[in-house]
């Protein structure tokens, strides 16, 4: 079992300026984008992380390090920095007005955001990016979970009798329940719980590969304009992986909840 946490990251001036970055603009947090990374990290302060990864462009980092600094459990953990995780390329168009991509979009009678500038990348070439990074957390959760289960007298990973890995603050905004057990009094395996802090056009291209290749299941109230919308900063999405026998081919995906901004 996999949990699956990811978060945008915050505002910066050129976000409020509607001004594309891309990956060629590496521009801080502003000030309300710090607010609202604190924010962030104080509503997932009681979620027990098992691994962190990050874009590496600079206003991802920050929003890892400042939601990081407000957990209970893992102000320690090792922030790892992925180029995978990077926003999608805009080449010509970065540093520019989103209106100038929306009109040269127009003059090549495409629509946005299927559109590609000159140098920028093409959807398919995101998607592969996340489909990469994803397989990649996959094979970490079934290496952890075999090298668990190879020790002596160690049943697996679990949450513990103190339920701390399980304090999601999101259950009372969402339909779908968390992980349990059943009833059953005994605690549900969990091989790994990894926050993932990435970009608006990235996931929103991510989150449709989940839905249209891996038949990932949706709450029920979420409709299809929130689907496809991109989520506003320090959002934060929640999904449920499981990998039955360690099956890499056939992840099962359940998503808890998709852009909450509750804490904002």
């Amino acid at each position: 079992l996999l949990l699956f946490t990811i978060s945008f990251s915050g505002e910066t001036r050129y976000n409020k300026d509607k001004i594309l970055q891309g990956q060629g603009v590496d521009e801080p947090l502003s000030a309300t984008g710090f607010r609202q990374a604190d924010a962030a990290g104080l509503f997932l302060s009681n979620v027990k992380f098992t691994h962190v990864f990050s874009s590496d462009l600079l206003r991802a980092k920050q929003t890892a390090a400042a939601i990081l600094g407000k957990n209970r459990f893992c102000k320690d953990l090792e922030i790892k920095y992925d180029a995978r995780l990077r926003e999608r390329k805009y080449g010509v168009a970065e540093g520019r007005p989103l209106t100038d991509l929306k009109a040269m979009a127009k003059d090549a009678g495409e629509q946005c955001p299927s559109f590609t500038p000159s140098g920028g990348e093409t959807l398919d070439e995101v998607r592969e990016r996340g489909r990469d990074f994803f397989e990649f957390l996959c094979q970490l959760a079934v290496e952890l979970e075999q090298k668990e289960h190879g020790k002596p007298g160690t049943p697996g990973r679990s949450s513990g009798a103190s339920g701390e890995q399980f304090v999601f603050p999101w259950t009372s905004h969402c339909s779908e329940a968390e992980p349990s057990s059943e009833g059953s009094g005994s605690s549900t395996v969990l091989d790994a719980n990894i926050l993932v802090v990435s970009h608006g056009a990235y996931m929103r291209n991510w989150i449709g590969y989940f839905v249209s290749h891996l038949n990932c299941t949706l709450p029920a109230n979420l409709t299809k304009s929130q689907l496809s919308s991109v989520s506003p900063n320090t959002g934060v999405s929640h999904f449920i992986i499981k990998l039955e026998n360690g099956n890499l081919l056939k992840p099962k995906i359940m998503c808890v909840c998709l852009n909450q901004d509750s804490h904002l």
